[in-house]
């Protein structure tokens, strides 16, 4: 980018309230779509339009960028078990970046980096992604089930499989002793 080229800052009032340990790494101004306001992605997370807390990168199951257009599915939590939450695509959002700088870049890179393990796993009934996911400042790993549609999520022999599939999971992903 030359001098003259540079980006201007990001606004006092678009600036969301940031802990004390994050700092903004890219912002961009939302035309329509999910209506106005801005994003901005920190080392954190990102903050959303609307939104009163950020949404850590851990928590996108899936973002796409068209060119012009930021999509973002959230996690949504529906269900707690021992080691795992279980959880399901909450409504993709999207919004429109007429200059998008480097946000959508820096969505990318963080939610990739954020994913340690992932795994499709069939099982009775269905099926379900297994997910292990680094979320800023928790030692150790996420883990999370995410169902396929159909998948009945309560039914007993799905509970047991997923179990055992989550506990081979975090067996394969545990560092060996020395």
């Amino acid at each position: 980018m030359g001098l003259f080229n540079r980006r201007p800052k990001l606004r006092p009032a678009d600036r969301p309230p940031l802990a004390r340990d994050e700092r903004v790494l890219a912002w961009a101004s939302a035309g329509n779509g999910e209506g106005g306001g801005v994003l901005v992605a920190s080392n954190l997370g990102i903050w959303l339009p609307g939104r009163s807390e950020r949404v850590g990168w851990h928590e996108l199951i899936k973002a796409t960028w068209s060119g012009r257009e930021l999509t973002l599915t959230v996690a949504e939590h529906v269900g707690e078990r021992d080691g795992y939450l279980v959880v399901a695509d909450a409504a993709p959002q999207t919004y429109l970046l007429l200059d998008p700088g480097d946000l959508p870049h820096q969505v990318r890179a963080r939610v990739t980096r954020s994913v340690a393990y992932t795994q499709h796993h069939r099982v009775p009934g269905g099926a379900g992604r297994i997910a292990a996911r680094r979320a800023p400042g928790v030692d150790g790993l996420t883990w999370t089930v995410r169902y396929d549609p159909g998948t009945p999520p309560d039914d007993a022999e799905v509970t047991a499989e997923t179990d055992r599939l989550v506990e081979a999971a975090r067996a394969a992903t545990a560092p060996a002793d020395v």
